[in-house]
């Protein structure tokens, strides 16, 4: 990689801190770590990071938490989340409160730096969009990440501004999966790639832009196809694919 981007690994097993200081150390980086949630919210908070590499079971402050800090001050601040395999709520969490990706323990040193690098690559060559986005009902001003004309505005993140805007940009057909991963996400290869993120921020989205999230009128799953947005007015049967099912919008929680 050129340059030398800083990234803040907090993991507090010490052989697993090691391995990834050592990893991404040899791959160029700057690397500053901390062994605990403590130590790490402390250093999040107070350092500057181009990305911060995050566990979800930590001493002291767990990983949500310090996510969750991490957004308050900073909704632009990169971050993936590690998480047990087996632990599908964690991912869901994780994604709720902000994360930009996660990846799954055990996982391939391999791909854990891609995904270092493709969030990096996208974070630092943000897409020029509209000051104003209008879907469905709601108008989102982009640049500070949340919705006009309301009391109670939603927030955005900035990686769900970034699929609307791609779904925009592309509304006249279904965009796949796959393309959103190699193209918002910045993944190479995306066909490779077992991730559920997609899924999530759908159902996220929905929760935050639609006025039932269960019944979709603006961002649609086009079965077998991918996603798509409509503009208010049009007219297309609901429809939820099989994969979608898994995470309807109730059980990803408040953001």
């Amino acid at each position: 990689m050129t340059g030398r981007a800083k990234i803040l690994i907090v993991e507090d097993e010490p052989a697993i801190l090691q391995g990834l200081m050592d990893v991404f150390v040899f791959h160029g980086y700057a690397v500053d770590s901390a062994i605990d949630g403590k130590i790490g919210l402390e250093k999040a908070l107070n350092n500057d990071y181009d990305l911060i590499l995050l566990d979800v079971m930590l001493p002291f402050v767990d990983g949500f938490s310090i996510c969750n800090k991490i957004r308050e001050k900073d909704v632009q601040q990169p971050v993936i989340m590690l998480t047990a395999k087996s632990s599908e709520q964690d991912i869901i969490t994780g994604l709720t409160l902000g994360a930009d990706d996660y990846i799954s323990k055990p996982f391939s040193v391999r791909e854990l730096v891609l995904r270092v690098e493709c969030v990096l690559k996208r974070s630092q060559k943000r897409v020029e969009q509209v000051a104003i986005m209008h879907i469905g009902n709601i108008r989102i001003d982009t640049a500070n990440l949340q919705q006009l004309d309301t009391e109670n505005p939603q927030q955005f993140t900035r990686r769900e501004i970034e699929i609307l805007h791609y779904l925009q940009q592309h509304a006249a057909r279904p965009v796949p999966r796959e393309e959103l991963l190699e193209k918002v996400w910045g993944y190479r290869q995306a066909e490779n790639i077992e991730t559920r993120t997609v899924d999530i921020h759908i159902a996220k989205l929905r929760r935050k832009v639609e006025v039932d999230s269960k019944k979709p009128q603006y961002l649609l799953t086009i079965r077998g196809e991918g996603y798509r947005t409509l503009k208010q007015g049009a007219k297309v049967e609901f429809d939820l694919s099989e994969t979608d099912k898994g995470f309807q919008a109730e059980d990803v929680g408040e953001v």
